[in-house]
């Protein structure tokens, strides 16, 4: 294959991979799960006796009526002070970033190089032009960077007006530039992807699962396209509801392609962004069509850290749903307001960095 991105006739078989389709994610004889059972403070939902509005209480329907979610994270290592870090994913990425540069934590996603970028909204920087939505993006970015047999599908950045092309494979959260402008911007940011070979820990951010496909490339893409190319170039691209094998058969080439070129000690880090869709393309109720997304991306975040043990899920996305729904929504029901995003990143940081970082 001469280029590196995903379509109907590239993305990897799991036709033969029974983890996935037919084998239970976790088997334990009964003395391993007792044992599971009296070991896990977070075990049972209710008991009659116990008082509901103990705060202190460990029953789920005890701490589901907390403001604020907390769940019982059982981490499988540790952040070290000279570890490096690279997030690639949605904005939960982001906010890590942020999260883990305040602990003086090396974070090579949150490249310096990308400070000259001027975000055309309200966004405070130009790092979200890195944000990566869905599997077969996040994979089309790692596998430009780091496979000397694959290919930048060029032909896949499109043009819009005489003067401005559109690079479907980056946010759209920077102005439209010329051609070779465009180019620089796609340059930079698979130089930036390459350092994620030097991290022993990535964080990966599982978004949606609704995705675009560039007919004409053969390529999947990161974003819906720009409204203006659904105008002049009509039968361009292609609606996908993407499926649960199909994004697992994406995480198990990451981790693959990770594996090949990463960090000898590397530690994946996969979570699902809790952020709904702003819209869908299918016939589905918006409603209908997140919980299914979220659902499937959960799903195949749980099968995936089952499956490796250098995987660990991050339960954001519990964390978020299961917290008192004014506390944690703006008016608009789907961004998590900063002081819920807070205590997000504290309990990552708290389970995940070593007591004298």
């Amino acid at each position: 294959m001469s280029g590196a991105y995903l379509s109907e006739r590239s993305v990897p078989d799991s036709s033969n991979d029974c983890h996935s389709l037919s084998r239970s994610t976790y088997v334990a004889v009964a003395t391993e799960a007792v044992k599971n059972y009296h070991g896990n403070y977070a075990r049972t939902w209710y008991e009659d006796e116990a008082d509901p509005d103990d705060s202190s209480g460990n029953h789920a329907f005890q701490r589901l009526r907390q403001t604020l979610f907390t769940p019982k994270i059982d981490p499988q290592f540790k952040l070290q002070r000279d570890d490096k870090v690279y997030a690639i994913g949605s904005c939960f990425a982001r906010g890590l970033e942020s999260s883990l540069i305040s602990r003086k934590i090396a974070v090579e996603s949150a490249a310096a190089e990308f400070a000259r970028l001027q975000p055309a909204n309200r966004e405070p920087s130009g790092l979200g032009f890195i944000n990566k939505y869905n599997t077969f993006a996040i994979l089309n970015e790692l596998r430009w960077a780091l496979d000397p047999n694959t290919v930048f599908p060029v032909e896949s950045i499109a043009q819009v007006t005489e003067a401005t092309w559109f690079d479907p494979h980056a946010n759209p959260s920077l102005k439209l530039a010329g051609f070779e402008e465009t180019l620089e911007r796609r340059s930079l940011l698979q130089t930036v992807t390459k350092r994620i070979m030097n991290c022993r820990v990535v964080i990966l951010t599982l978004g949606l699962a609704e995705v675009w496909r560039d007919i004409q490339a053969d390529v999947y893409i990161n974003c819906t396209p720009i409204p203006s190319l659904f105008k002049t170039q009509p039968d361009r691209y292609a609606f996908h509801v993407t499926g649960f094998a199909e994004n697992w058969a994406n995480l198990e080439a990451i981790h693959a392609l990770l594996s090949r070129y990463g960090h000898p000690d590397l530690h994946i880090v996969v979570t699902v962004s809790p952020v709904p869709l702003m819209n869908t393309f299918s016939k589905m109720d918006i409603v209908l069509a997140n919980t299914y997304a979220k659902s499937l991306l959960r799903a195949v975040a749980q099968e995936w850290t089952a499956a490796h043990d250098n995987v660990d899920y991050f339960p954001s996305y519990e964390i978020v749903q299961n917290s008192d729904r004014s506390t944690v929504w703006e008016p608009d029901l789907r961004h998590v307001k900063g002081a819920v995003a807070h205590h997000i990143m504290e309990l990552f940081l708290r389970a995940y960095l070593d007591d004298a970082v």
